[in-house]
């Protein structure tokens, strides 16, 4: 696994850990078992970069729960961390989405394999972007 893909789904971690803490700001959860919850949020944000395979297991188990507790943000949860976790947390995407992820993991891994920089974000544009403008 690329630094920069694992750097590219911490930033998405971080920036749904903030709309976490924004929901328990806004009192819209019970505090107990939202502080709870954030914390265990934070240790996998702490040991994701050391040791990102172990912890897949975690996010995928923290991400379904983002789902199940916090029904109100799911249309937030950036869906990248939803590929980059797979496992259980490919049952909250489309047949569709998948194929799409796919097809973007194919072009990382090939890019890799050629030594070329490859920029998940800027490919994710060029790959889904066609298919939505010709949906209309």
């Amino acid at each position: 696994m690329t630094t920069d893909y694992l750097q590219y789904n911490l930033a998405l971690l971080a920036h749904l850990r903030t709309i976490l803490e924004a929901l328990g700001e806004a009192e819209q959860v019970p505090e107990e078992n939202h502080a709870l919850f954030l914390e265990r949020f934070d240790d996998l944000l702490q040991q994701l970069p050391s040791n990102p395979e172990t912890n897949h297991y975690l996010g995928q188990d923290l991400i379904g729960q983002v789902f199940y507790r916090y029904p109100q943000i799911a249309h937030l949860i950036p869906r990248d961390l939803l590929w980059f976790f797979g496992g259980d947390c490919l049952h909250f995407m489309p047949d569709e989405e998948i194929e799409l992820y796919q097809a973007l993991e194919e072009r990382r891994h090939e890019a890799e394999a050629a030594g070329r920089p490859f920029d998940w974000a800027q490919e994710k544009q060029l790959l889904f972007v066609p298919r939505e403008n010709n949906a209309h």
